[in-house]
């Protein structure tokens, strides 16, 4: 299962830019994972559980998947189209196309941090 190792990743890249503080007040992590990505949604919940768990933490972060459809752009007709069931054509001229030009992300969208308590 590839997708703990993309959830420590995601852990090593945010330690990274932010400091250990701020992690402290870390609530949430927005991810978009693209159709083609290669991540299925359900297994990286599951594998974020499973090291948020062992590694004690960021046990009361929660993870949002947004999952991001296949768009194609058909050069003839200037068109981007959405694929539905891994049909790559063009939505417009019926042409097969391969021109993906979004679906394979896999990116940390946001991230959210509880709000510093005023005195």
């Amino acid at each position: 299962m590839h997708e703990i190792s993309l959830v420590r990743n995601i852990f090593n890249t945010l330690e990274a830019e932010f400091s250990a503080e701020e992690l402290q007040n870390l609530t949430a992590i927005d991810l978009k994972v693209g159709m083609l990505s290669n991540v299925e949604p359900v297994l990286m919940h599951n594998a974020f559980s499973a090291v948020t768990t062992a590694e004690e933490k960021f046990q009361e972060v929660k993870l949002n998947v947004k999952v991001i459809p296949i768009k194609i752009h058909c050069q003839p007709c200037d068109t981007h189209s959405v694929v539905e069931n891994y049909k790559f054509a063009c939505s417009s001229c019926g042409q097969p196309n391969n021109n993906v030009v979004e679906g394979t992300e896999l990116l940390i969208h946001r991230v959210h941090f509880k709000e510093p308590e005023l005195s």
